[in-house]
């Protein structure tokens, strides 16, 4: 059996790849160009990609022998699943791979910004708290989690792990359902603008699709407390960009925390790169899946789909 993988360095140079290339030949490629998708997949069986597009002209010509796609990742809206399925390629991805790790960083951003952690490390290591004739250091301050309310758009596995962690800092939990089903009994649900007019914190765990798409603007941030944190850890484009740096220099909302982005990775020009206040703002290069242990589950859920489909 051969395996291609196309974009293997997405995975991080330490990857131990060795449960996927056990199955048969492993083919790596760290980074594939759009125009040389076709000509590096020929003859494969099992086509894994993360990001690169697979559309209708590439799976013409891969169809005769290609039987598997295997996202290395939760979202497939790089993939034609419809030309997929008329070419009978089975498409896979890997889920719950990620929970603990995205939860992880979901608090460690968060807590690194409303507890002002880069500005007091910045105060000791500059020699300013040194110098200071106070055994403590009050430029800024800082406030708890314990009784804040704590809103969550997109209550799936990472959201459900999210707002455990935020329940035992004593925050209230709600929740917003991007499906319309408001399945999750444990917390109360509100619509969406309920929830950004209640909540202390918003966190973004939702996929990206047309319900989701631009789903805050500068319209629906305008509606949030001038106190309050947006955090996505979602999907880029589930934010308005620009609204959110508007709004962040406006005064609009007090502060957010970014891990995905709408084009990765951002250009130098990225409007939350420049603004007026950069310490309003945490922002991480879509790192919130990739622990090594997550790493690592992601891997082995590639190698499950391999084999429950081929062997």
């Amino acid at each position: 059996m051969k395996i291609v993988f196309l974009d293997a360095a997405t995975l991080g140079g330490d990857a131990d790849l060795s449960p996927i290339s056990g199955l048969g030949e492993l083919i790596l490629y760290n980074e594939t160009h759009k125009d040389q998708v076709v000509d590096r997949s020929m003859g494969a069986d099992v086509l894994i990609v993360n990001k690169i597009v697979i559309n209708e002209r590439i799976l013409k010509p891969l169809s005769p022998t290609l039987k598997l796609i295997c996202v290395s990742a939760t979202g497939t809206n790089n993939i034609d699943h419809n030309a997929a399925d008329r070419y009978g390629v089975a498409v896979r991805n890997a889920k719950d791979y990620s929970t603990e790790s995205v939860a992880q960083v979901t608090f460690a951003s968060l807590l690194s910004l409303i507890n002002h952690i880069p500005i007091f490390d910045s105060a000791v290591k500059s020699g300013a708290y040194s110098r200071s004739p106070h055994f403590s250091f009050h430029q800024v301050s800082f406030g708890e989690l314990k009784g804040q309310t704590f809103g969550i758009i997109g209550m799936g596995n990472i959201g459900r792990r999210v707002a455990q962690i935020a329940k035992v800092f004593g925050c209230h939990i709600y929740y917003y359902s991007t499906s319309v089903t408001n399945h999750c009994k444990e917390y109360e649900a509100l619509t969406l603008q309920q929830l950004l007019a209640t909540c202390d914190i918003i966190s973004i765990h939702a996929p990206l699709n047309d319900r989701t798409k631009n789903l805050l603007t500068l319209n629906e941030l305008t509606l949030m407390k001038r106190s309050a944190i947006l955090i996505n850890m979602g999907r880029g484009g589930i934010v308005n960009e620009a609204d959110l740096a508007q709004a962040l220099n406006n005064g609009v909302l007090a502060g957010a925390v970014v891990d995905v982005y709408e084009r990765e990775p951002v250009r130098d020009d990225h409007p939350l790169l420049h603004l007026k206040e950069p310490n309003k703002i945490v922002t991480t290069p879509h790192i919130g899946w990739a622990s090594r242990q997550a790493r690592k589950s992601l891997i082995e859920k590639i190698a499950e789909n391999i084999s429950q489909e081929l062997l």
